[in-house]
C-alpha cells in the first residue's frame, strides 16, 4: 500500500503533504528531523491519510493537492 498524507507543524500550523510505503515510519521520520525539507517546523501531528494500493495514482494524488486547486480542496474537506 501507499499512503498520502497530510501533516501539520505544531510549530507554526502549516502544512505539509507526501507520500510513503510506511506511514508509520515516515512520521517518525519528519518528527526526528532526519526528513530534511521539514526539519525547521517539526513536531508534526497527522491530520489526514488515504491508502492506495496503485503507486501511480497515490503520486497523482499527492502532486494534485500540491497544486493550487488541491490545496483548496485540502482546507475544504480535510482540515
Amino acid at each position: 500500500m501507499y499512503y498520502v498524507y497530510i501533516l501539520k507543524s505544531q510549530k507554526d500550523g502549516s502544512l505539509y503533504k507526501g507520500v510513503t510505503a510506511d506511514l508509520k515510519q515516515r512520521i517518525k521520520d519528519h518528527n526526528s528531523g532526519s526528513a530534511k525539507y521539514s526539519s525547521t517546523k517539526k513536531p508534526y501531528s497527522l491530520v489526514w491519510y488515504c491508502a492506495f494500493q496503485d503507486k501511480t495514482l497515490a503520486l497523482k494524488f499527492e502532486k494534485y493537492l500540491k497544486q493550487g486547486s488541491g490545496h483548496a480542496f485540502t482546507k475544504k474537506h480535510f482540515i
